[in-house]
């Protein structure tokens, strides 16, 4: 937060205050990792590293907001579809890398699924987050980062990295589903 707070205020200072500007550079940085691997395995560092610019981006458009006093609920809402579209350009990349189609479509599902739960659990009354599972966001890009990184090293890995994403996501969705029946209840 720290790095994203400096970013941003550096931000604001050279005349950008559109949080939205970043929510988009964030989003074309992630549709830019499966055209990047597409271009052969060795490609997968590229797209690890584009995947990781694209979460900093996507960090430093919240503190642009605020700093910037530009935060909307528009901007929440865009912000969120931006993260949804990047997960699944992140999921395309697997799949392209030599992934089964069937897991990369199941991850993103429960993925996409466990942020859908979470909204409607707002607006039926849940006021917090509910919990913080083991499938939040940020884990979600570290699994992206460090699962194109290995899928580099060896194509083999691309299987391993997908199975350990629907495990976390699955994991993920259960403690949030038990958080909102409590919360609920």
């Amino acid at each position: 937060m720290h790095m994203a707070y400096g970013i941003g205020a550096t931000l604001v200072r050279r005349g950008v205050r559109d949080p939205n500007a970043v929510t988009a550079a964030g989003l074309l940085l992630s549709v830019a990792v499966p055209a990047v691997v597409a271009a052969g395995r060795p490609w997968a560092f590229a797209g690890a590293a584009l995947v990781l610019l694209s979460a900093v981006a996507d960090t430093v458009d919240g503190v642009l907001a605020v700093v910037a006093g530009r935060a909307s609920r528009l901007g929440q809402v865009y912000d969120s579809a931006a993260d949804r579209v990047a997960e699944a350009c992140w999921l395309v990349a697997f799949v392209l890398l030599g992934g089964p189609v069937w897991l990369a479509v199941g991850c993103g599902a429960v993925m996409w699924l466990h942020e859908y739960v979470r909204a409607r659990a707002t607006v039926a009354g849940m006021t917090d987050l509910g919990t913080v599972t083991v499938a939040e966001r940020p884990t979600r890009v570290l699994l992206a980062v460090f699962g194109l990184l290995a899928v580099a090293v060896t194509p083999h890995a691309v299987t391993i990295v997908l199975a350990v994403t629907a495990a976390l996501t699955a994991a993920g969705l259960i403690q949030l589903i038990a958080a909102v029946r409590k919360a609920l209840a």
